[in-house]
């Protein structure tokens, strides 16, 4: 899949605990191995018993939109081509309390609404200073 954003839009810093959200070609989320919370964003330690024995959740990938904005006004001199474009946040249905932040793909921006299902599709990229292949989560609207 094409660049949401365009080629020179920043790409995210990988780390240990976003790895393989940002690297599997799957929705992985963190959960708890001691009492089965799942978290997202990723953190050092379980929100819900303080547990530090944290793994992945293979979400099935799919979701409602429950927020939507549409950027009509490019932040940075590269973006001027990739306007309009929409940032959605989505409730994972397989994950009741997560929610994850998107882009939306596969209709007009202006035409995104707030209760589409969608399903998660992923961007590659290429983090050359990094030396690792990305596959960035966005969000498919279905209809």
């Amino acid at each position: 899949m094409k660049r949401v954003l365009g080629d020179n839009w920043i790409l995210p810093g990988i780390d240990r605990l976003n790895r393989a959200f940002f690297t599997s070609g799957k929705l992985m989320l963190q959960q708890c191995a001691t009492c089965s919370t799942i978290q997202h964003p990723p953190e050092e330690v379980c929100k819900a018993c303080r547990s530090f024995e944290l793994g992945h959740f293979e979400s099935a990938g799919r979701g409602r939109i429950v927020s939507v904005a549409v950027n009509h006004h490019p932040i940075h001199p590269g973006m001027k081509d990739v306007v309009p474009y929409a940032i959605v946040l989505v409730s994972v249905d397989d994950a009741p309390g997560i929610f994850v932040v998107g882009n939306a793909v596969g209709v007009p921006p202006g035409e995104v609404r707030i209760g589409d299902a969608v399903r998660v599709v992923f961007e590659e990229a290429r983090d050359e200073k990094a030396g690792v292949d990305l596959l960035i989560p966005q969000w498919e609207v279905l209809r």
